[in-house]
């Protein structure tokens, strides 16, 4: 079966990713449908002040949240992969070996790009926006930060690995490395593909009101994989991204910083423009740091 899916052209391997992916969500609202009931005594769907200060129902949508990246992101993914390649870790960039300046250079890349993101971010909640978009965002926003209660160190080193880590590994393996290959295929123009990822990585996350700071996040991560090849490097920006909000909970919980991670921070425009453009030289640094960009192989119907 290894190999299969390369002799089909990037229209129907994209079909075909996308068939697993609505399959493993069926199988996972299936399987909360039955499940959450009985061991919590809620719907998995229950949103109200009682059941978000219920533990219980608490911890089951953490472990929710695990199930949700690796049975819907990091499952379809992996069979995807096996099935056009024969080596499906190199294919999903995952045996490329990253350098220290590289890892450097990532870190403070992902770190530079982040005023540019907030500029963004701050535009973004001005929009005008259908009122079932925003409900749907202060639901999403309510269940956030009762995940994000963290009283002890357990709670949080819980949620770096459910929250965190796993999400990070499971959305760049299904996003960079499926999605965008295929899209630079279909597309035949690399920066095209990155750009489509990263509306679709935002538009799947369905948070109107952060459509546009995820966009440009999923293009500074598809980007990393462009230049560089490595999987590993853009997982590792990303896992910064969603570990730095699970530690900035932790530590204004605690009394450690008095600034409130729920509250959008405001960042001048010139500062987004010094940003963005601080950006685009990193990355150009970093381009030039990796001898083995991403090598995307195209379908044998294509050549």
């Amino acid at each position: 079966m290894r190999g299969y899916l390369k002799q089909h052209p990037p229209l129907l391997q994209f079909i075909t990713i996308l068939g697993f992916y609505a399959g493993s969500i069926g199988v996972f609202l299936l399987l909360t449908a039955l499940v959450t009931p009985k061991l919590t005594g809620y719907t998995a769907y229950d949103i109200s002040v009682g059941v978000l200060t219920d533990p219980k129902f608490l911890r089951m949508q953490q472990w929710l949240q695990f199930f949700y990246s690796t049975l819907t992101y990091l499952l379809p993914a992996a069979i995807f992969a096996y099935l056009w390649h024969p080596e499906p870790m190199r294919y999903l960039g995952l045996r490329t070996k990253a350098s220290w300046i590289q890892v450097i250079l990532t870190i403070v890349l992902f770190y530079c790009c982040l005023p540019f993101v907030g500029v963004l971010a701050e535009w973004n909640l001005h929009w005008d926006l259908p009122k079932a978009a925003l409900e749907a965002q202060q639901r999403n926003e309510q269940m956030t930060k009762a995940l994000l209660q963290m009283p002890t160190i357990t709670d949080l080193v819980m949620n770096l690995v459910l929250m965190a880590i796993v999400p990070a590994i499971a959305e760049e393996v299904f996003f960079r490395g499926v999605f965008q290959r295929i899209f630079i295929n279909l597309t035949r123009l690399r920066w095209t593909g990155v750009l489509v990822t990263a509306i679709i990585f935002a538009a799947m996350h369905f948070e109107m009101q952060a459509v546009l700071p995820r966009i440009a996040l999923g293009f500074i991560l598809g980007t990393i994989f462009l230049v560089t090849g490595n999987l590993w490097l853009a997982i590792l920006a990303h896992l910064i991204n969603n570990g730095m909000l699970v530690i900035q909970y932790y530590l204004f919980q605690h009394g450690y910083t008095k600034t409130d991670p729920a509250v959008e921070q405001g960042v001048t425009w010139y500062l987004g423009v010094a940003s963005a453009l601080v950006t685009v030289g990193l990355i150009w640094a970093l381009m030039k740091r990796s001898p083995e960009p991403l090598e995307v192989e195209q379908a044998d119907t294509q050549r």
